[in-house]
């Protein structure tokens, strides 16, 4: 794409005035880069992937107060992390940390393991234990 056709359409980018760096061809016939303030094609996806991460993380917090699982998925879906995410950043197996998603189980869980969600998701313990959907 030449660089005068570099999109400048109104994006989640242009409402915090944040442009983009976009490879074009300039008048040269040379690469170079060029601002962009987004596409609408590019928009659309990014709304419907925010919407979406909303909606799992609504899905979470209504399963959490209704007692279905632990804060663990909730504070998983708020921070955009997977199973394997999670895990790495906890260090342990991911059926482990699966499993830490069952009320019965989370309840029982000692302070150490609690300890190294809570510096997961940058919340206190208490936080963790406390939160209830609400």
């Amino acid at each position: 794409m030449k660089k005068s056709e570099v999109p400048q359409d109104k994006s989640n980018l242009s409402e915090h005035n944040i442009k983009e760096i976009c490879y074009a061809v300039d008048d040269s016939g040379n690469y170079s880069t060029a601002l962009s303030s987004g596409w609408e094609a590019k928009t659309v996806v990014q709304k419907q992937t925010i919407e979406a991460i909303n909606e799992r993380i609504e899905e979470a917090r209504q399963k959490v107060q209704k007692g279905e699982a632990s804060p663990i998925l909730y504070f998983m879906e708020l921070h955009k992390m997977d199973w394997q995410i999670l895990s790495g950043y906890v260090d342990m197996w991911q059926w482990r940390v699966r499993r830490h998603i069952r009320p019965d189980v989370f309840k029982k869980m000692n302070h150490r393991l609690l300890s190294r969600y809570a510096e997961a998701f940058d919340i206190s313990i208490e936080e963790l234990q406390n939160y209830k959907g609400e």
